[in-house]
């Protein structure tokens, strides 16, 4: 079954071109140019991800991510005319995956949405039915819920930052599955992040304070000279 994209875009023809690049492409397609209308959709309805302007009528593309994550988990790829550090700082810190700065070539929009796609098989599973708590990922004692971005390990609330708690998602999502710096990287702090790979090191040292030597536990495993991993067991 292929994937449901929501495009949300106000410019009408760059919407068209959009759209009929991600339909060639085997996507299936809903469109919105009001920041109202989509949330009110992205709500409503299932979608695999959703193309998010932030110029936009009605209500802008941040408040719509902000209202519509506190609600329901969907990865959303940000676009966005302002080239801004800190625009883009908001919008992964309020939790957007990723974002690309228009004007953009649609093959790194292609790419960008594959690699979301791939890396954020929650929305699959809840597309399946897999009988799991919406937007809730388990491990032993420890809960991540991601609606009322809570963590919690045998009832004991973790306060953790938005890129500790972004960190903390994925491996989950991934269980058993080694993940490469780079990738949590990319998914932590974006593609144009210039900054090294240790500070992926940096984030799951702070984890494991406050997870694994607080509880005596072992969860997120070093893969050496690869990355990491949470394994199910």
């Amino acid at each position: 079954m292929s994937a449901v994209i929501l495009l949300v875009e106000d410019e009408e023809k760059l919407a068209r071109f959009v759209e009929l690049e991600l339909v060639h492409e085997g996507y299936q397609v809903e469109k919105s140019g009001n920041g109202r209308e989509a949330l009110d959709l992205a709500l409503q309805n299932h979608y695999d991800l959703i193309l998010l302007d932030i110029m936009l009528p009605g209500l802008n593309g941040l408040e719509v991510l902000r209202r519509l994550l506190k609600e329901k988990q969907v990865p959303v790829i940000l676009l966005t005319a302002r080239d801004a550090v800190m625009d883009k700082v908001s919008g992964l810190d309020a939790g957007a995956v990723d974002y690309i700065t228009k004007p953009f070539a649609i093959e790194e929009l292609l790419a960008r949405i594959r690699v979301a796609l791939k890396l954020h098989p929650v929305s699959l599973q809840e597309s399946a039915g897999a009988g799991k708590e919406e937007g809730v990922l388990r491990w032993q004692d420890l809960t991540l819920d991601e609606p009322r971005r809570q963590v919690r390990y045998a009832g004991h609330e973790i306060p953790l930052t938005n890129r500790e708690f972004t960190m903390l998602k994925v491996l989950l999502e991934n269980q058993d599955i080694v993940l490469s710096r780079d990738v949590l990287l990319n998914r932590v702090c974006g593609y144009d992040y210039a900054g090294e790979t240790n500070v992926v090191d940096v984030y799951i040292r702070y984890l494991r304070s406050k997870i694994d030597d607080t509880f005596g536990v072992r969860m997120i495993t070093t893969v050496r000279g690869v990355g990491y991993v949470i394994k199910s067991e």
